[in-house]
């Protein structure tokens, strides 16, 4: 199903559940007086992201620390069927539930078995990463786990029945680090704030598909550069022009390296464009590799040049060198990573992306048009000579002089 029509429907048809369940929620919460107390012993933890494959990546930071916490405890990952293959890098997870929406009816009944599989496991606390989605806030009431967790927003006000603790949703701090707090909330003492996925586990048989499927044969000096930005969000895309003219920038400064272009199925005639148009030998990957080929090219290239989406986030978890274009995110909230250089015009209306879901350019995306070729190229030289700058944002405080968690919404 396309974007726009999974947000049509999680509307029109799961608003009105969202508010049902509001109102039973509160009504047996008066009843039964259920103690959601944070101290009580904990079996089972669910934590909940099924959109945004960068967003998945950035929440292993909560994992390995509840990991660490809760060292007895069984840990359930609850996504969307496309991201199933993160969790062969991605440790701490005893288990993935994962619903298919693919089609209304795969949605329907991957959502009826996914619900039932909750109940067996029957989780103390549900952590839902989710900021908007009405359907995460359906399925973890439906959990039924005694402390639901997730994020309040003023316009989301229906949340304060259905979740027993919430925090406020802060875009000044990386993503990483905002998933946190809900560790803190939890009481863990010891933070791992590293994003890392565990590249060890790539089989030297997926670099040998990767180089038949592509018919080439890529050593460790190779490009990668991503063109693309998924549906979420495509005012995050460079302009395509300007990446035909980094193409054969780079291809003159640099010849001994390959230039390998990435994207899924549903982006392979946008690269196409662009390759026919650069007219150079480059390596086009887009609609060839799976997801799990996808990250062993990632992780075995010496560099991504990449707009701001899921690739960008696989390359920060496997400490590969980055050039990252952002403009209606903030590199302060999604970029800042130790060997990366992030691009941003630091323009009137961006960040836009978690104000609106409709951006106010109505894709006249300024806050990308702004990069100029030579910014990149020049961001190119840097990372290949390792001039990382320091991350300059202010580091927010995430608890008080009480070392309670900061952003705690009270029901």
């Amino acid at each position: 199903m396309k974007l726009k029509f999974k947000i049509r429907i999680d509307k029109v048809i799961g608003l009105p559940i969202v508010y049902l369940l509001n109102v039973l929620a509160r009504i047996l919460g008066f009843l039964l007086r259920i103690d959601h107390s944070l101290d009580r012993p904990v079996k089972t933890i669910a934590v909940c992201k099924f959109v945004g494959m960068g967003s998945v990546v950035q929440s292993s930071p909560l994992l390995k620390t509840l990991r660490e916490n809760y060292p007895e405890a069984r840990i359930v990952y609850v996504t969307n069927s496309s991201n199933l293959s993160l969790f062969q890098l991605i440790n701490d997870v005893d288990a993935v539930f994962h619903v298919s929406d693919k089609s209304i009816s795969s949605l329907i009944s991957s959502s009826f078995l996914l619900i039932v599989k909750l109940w067996k496991n029957r989780p103390d606390v549900f952590i839902d990463l989710e900021i908007y989605s009405n359907y995460s806030s359906v399925i973890t009431t439906m959990s039924l786990a005694r402390n639901r967790m997730g994020f309040f927003k003023d316009d989301k006000t229906y949340r304060k029945g259905l979740y027993t603790h919430m925090i406020f949703y802060n875009i000044k701090s990386p993503v990483s680090q905002t998933y946190l707090q809900f560790a803190r909330l939890l009481g863990c003492k010891k933070i791992n704030s590293k994003v890392l996925m565990d590249a060890s586990k790539i089989e030297a048989q997926t670099l040998i598909s990767i180089n038949q499927k592509l018919n080439t044969i890529l050593s460790s000096d190779y490009i990668l550069i991503n063109p693309n930005a998924s549906d979420l969000r495509l005012e995050r895309r460079w302009p395509a022009n300007n990446f035909v003219q980094l193409i054969k920038t780079i291809s003159l400064e640099y010849p001994s390296c390959k230039i390998v272009l990435i994207g899924d199925i549903n982006e392979s005639v946008y690269v196409n464009t662009i390759v026919s148009q650069a007219q150079v030998d480059v390596v086009d990957s887009s609609g060839k590799l799976s997801l799990t080929e996808l990250i062993a090219l990632i992780a075995n290239s010496m560099l991504l040049i990449t707009n701001d989406t899921g690739p960008m986030h696989l390359a920060f978890a496997l400490n590969i060198k980055t050039v990252s274009l952002f403009g209606p995110c903030s590199p302060q909230q999604y970029g800042g990573m130790a060997n990366t250089i992030s691009i941003y015009k630091n323009v009137y209306c961006s960040p836009c992306v978690h104000e609106f879901v409709i951006p106010p350019c109505k894709g006249d995306n300024q806050c990308m048009k702004k990069i100029t070729v030579d910014e990149v190229v020049e961001g190119v030289r840097k990372a290949f000579l390792n001039n990382f700058t320091e991350n300059q944002f202010l580091e927010p405080d995430y608890v008080g002089s009480d070392l309670a968690p900061l952003g705690v919404v009270l029901r």
